[in-house]
């Protein structure tokens, strides 16, 4: 099972690049799941969830420093 990512340690940049790393993965199970080669299902359902946690932090930061 995949770890949790974690939020509060990480600072904006790294987000960033996190974030665009799963959608980079993301696009990549798209196409296997399309040809019929994608291996393990859930891997989909997970890496949607870690990019709306990055957003979700992401949004939450943004807010806190405008206030």
């Amino acid at each position: 099972m995949a770890k949790k990512i974690d939020t509060v340690g990480q600072t904006d940049d790294q987000l960033g690049t996190q974030l665009s790393e799963l959608k980079r993965e993301q696009f990549n199970l798209r196409f296997q799941a399309a040809t019929g080669q994608l291996e393990k299902p859930s891997r989909v359902r997970e890496v949607r969830k870690d990019i709306a946690r990055i957003k979700t932090a992401q949004t939450q930061r943004a807010a806190a420093a405008k206030s």
